[in-house]
């Protein structure tokens, strides 16, 4: 019997090798080069891309030293390729003059293409009550959609076992209540909304207002015109309780909006943003403070001095 050995055809070593290497580079994410035209916002973005001071001074870095941080984007079904982390960059790369910018493409279904997008826009500096609450809804029902698939590993269903918003708090670094305090916001009508933004409307009021009708809501802007005043928390609280009971009319806020809040003349507030960037990111609240009130103190020794001359 004659050996068939000669008829077998054995994989030389360089083949085996550059098949592997092919393999693994094959698994790599790659940046590409990816034309602005072909690149598209990401459905329902909740994060405002304005053109002001910031937008201009990263369109002049982009123009010096080009886009540092590839973008994120999936594929389309109907062509080109959906955002997911980077249309702040996208912008400022047109208004640089610029045709392409670097891209990491990655084929991600909807829920992972949300909590990537919320997650890596989350960690700017200056994000509005608006942005937020939407993006900690969209993130906070993808996971909830995360927890009914079956196709999760056992770290996804550990982590799973706790509640949806509890996952949210914890990564954003903020407490269950206050990432449902902020979803609340999302139920106001886009004209309240726009106030809380522009800080018309603090945001301890804006969560009770949250649970007026959207009628209520619109008889409120009238009442606020018509008295030129906004609600206090007490009063948007009376607002809530009113709504319950079904007693919420535009007389009944008219009324409440005409009332004279009390006066704090003797209270001075400074808000931490306004005073962050006097101090090191590691200072607390308590340690700023305390750096104040030795610069009040000695600037105070110094007045004196200066008067008893």
């Amino acid at each position: 019997m004659k050996s068939s050995a000669k008829n077998i055809n054995l994989t030389s070593v360089d083949d085996l090798f550059s098949t592997e290497e092919s393999r693994a580079d094959a698994g790599r994410e790659k940046v590409m080069e990816i034309a602005l035209t072909e690149l598209f916002p990401f459905k329902d973005h909740p994060f405002k891309v304005k053109d002001d001071e910031a937008m201009a001074d990263t369109a002049e870095s982009i123009k010096e030293y080009g886009v540092l941080v590839p973008a994120i984007a999936r594929p389309r079904d109907e062509g080109g390729y959906e955002l997911v982390a980077g249309h702040r960059r996208h912008r400022a790369s047109e208004l640089a003059g610029l045709e392409t910018m670097p891209v990491i493409v990655r084929n991600l279904d909807d829920d992972a293409a949300t909590i990537i997008m919320v997650d890596s826009n989350l960690q700017r500096e200056n994000i509005l009550p608006s942005e937020r609450a939407f993006a900690f809804k969209l993130k906070l029902d993808a996971i909830k959609r995360q927890g009914e698939r079956t196709d999760l590993t056992s770290a996804q269903v550990g982590q799973k076992s706790k509640l949806s918003v509890e996952v949210v708090a914890e990564q954003a670094g903020s407490s269950r209540n206050q990432v449902q305090r902020f979803i609340r916001l999302t139920e106001l009508i886009p004209e309240l909304l726009d106030m809380v933004d522009e800080r018309k409307i603090a945001f301890n009021p804006a969560v009770e207002l949250s649970y007026l009708k959207p009628e209520e809501q619109m008889n409120l802007l009238e009442a606020m015109d018509m008295e030129q005043a906004t609600p206090s928390l007490s009063q948007a609280q009376r607002l809530k309780k009113f709504s319950a009971e079904g007693k919420c009319t535009l007389e009944a806020m008219c009324a409440i909006m005409s009332e004279e809040k009390k006066t704090e003349v003797d209270k001075v507030t400074l808000s931490s943003d306004k005073l962050r960037k006097y101090f090191p990111k590691s200072y607390t609240p308590q340690k700023m403070e305390e750096t104040i009130l030795k610069l009040l103190e000695t600037w105070h020794k110094k007045r004196t001095q200066q008067q008893e001359r």
